[in-house]
């Protein structure tokens, strides 16, 4: 098993590598989303307000592989156009998670005492300058521990990414799986490495957290 785990090795990097690019831009491109519809959310416009939540609940609805069936088959095929699967996934993900991002921001923004804003604009600010100068970095220091959760939430989820052909992680395992046909230590090893990912990851959230918590 250690033998076919070295002669594996470089496959798995390489579907690890695919899999940490695609969760770091999917949450970049999150984030904004999830800001975004967060600030529309709490907002005074009702039409943006609607949309924002016709989003929120049909992507948060809808399990991620039948959104990626239909951007990646559905949309490209309708339209005729295509994307190679590394971007559809990008994107899936990105939507997905912007959705949840959405209600973390709301959450945080909501959390922080109305007196804030009161106050900035007492002094003379806008709402939007005081809300990016004031609430904002006081609603993203809560939002942290559920940020990070976020993103190990969508590493996780870019294992569905596999039917639409993204050569991820789990992607690596099965292609390794049709050449060696020992399915149970390869599926093994896929486990033993996300976990190993996961660990590392929600050690350094926690040592985050933590370091937030007393400042």
């Amino acid at each position: 098993m250690f033998e076919l785990f070295t002669d594996s090795l470089p496959a798995f990097l390489d579907g690890l590598e695919i899999t940490l690019i695609i969760t770091v831009c999917s949450l970049f491109f999150a984030t904004i989303i999830g800001l975004v519809l967060g600030l529309i959310n709490i907002g005074n416009n009702t039409f943006l307000r609607g949309i924002a939540k016709i989003y929120i609940d049909v992507v948060r609805g809808t399990p991620l592989i039948v959104q990626a069936f239909f951007l990646y088959f559905g949309m490209t095929g309708y339209l005729g156009f295509h994307m190679s699967a590394e971007v559809a996934g990008t994107i899936v993900i990105s939507i997905n998670a912007g959705a949840y991002m959405a209600e973390i921001f709301r959450g945080g923004i909501k959390a922080i005492d109305v007196g804030q804003m009161e106050a900035a604009r007492s002094l003379g600010l806008p709402y939007t300058q005081a809300m990016i100068k004031v609430v904002l970095p006081q609603a993203f220091r809560n939002m942290i521990p559920a940020i990070l959760n976020q993103f190990i939430i969508s590493l996780k989820d870019t294992s569905i990414l596999t039917v639409i052909g993204v050569n991820e992680l789990t992607q690596s395992g099965q292609i390794i799986i049709s050449s060696t046909y020992r399915s149970f230590e390869i599926w093994t090893m896929v486990g033993i490495l996300y976990f190993a990912l996961i660990f590392i990851l929600s050690t350094i959230f926690r040592q985050i957290e933590a370091r937030l918590s007393n400042d």
